[in-house]
């Protein structure tokens, strides 16, 4: 990822926990793959899917802000 744009961070596997919800779960609520769900979990997505976004915030009732976190680039 190039940093000269900064960087987004997925915080799913924080909001998994908060909800007292497991990966399988999810994955079951959500109609996901487990692979995908755990991909999101430890940030190895290149692409964001908007529709897989929406499933996520969905089943989890959370913003899209709780999920994703932007950190712009430094300044140098």
């Amino acid at each position: 990822m190039d940093e000269d744009y900064g960087h987004i961070v997925i915080q799913l596997d924080k909001l998994l926990k908060e909800k007292g919800l497991s990966k399988n779960k999810l994955s079951h609520k959500a109609e996901m793959n487990w692979k995908q769900i755990d991909n999101f979990c430890t940030n190895k997505i290149t692409r964001l899917d908007v529709f897989v976004l929406c499933k996520l915030c969905t089943v989890l009732e959370c913003k899209i802000e709780d999920l994703l976190i932007f950190y712009p680039p430094e300044k140098k």
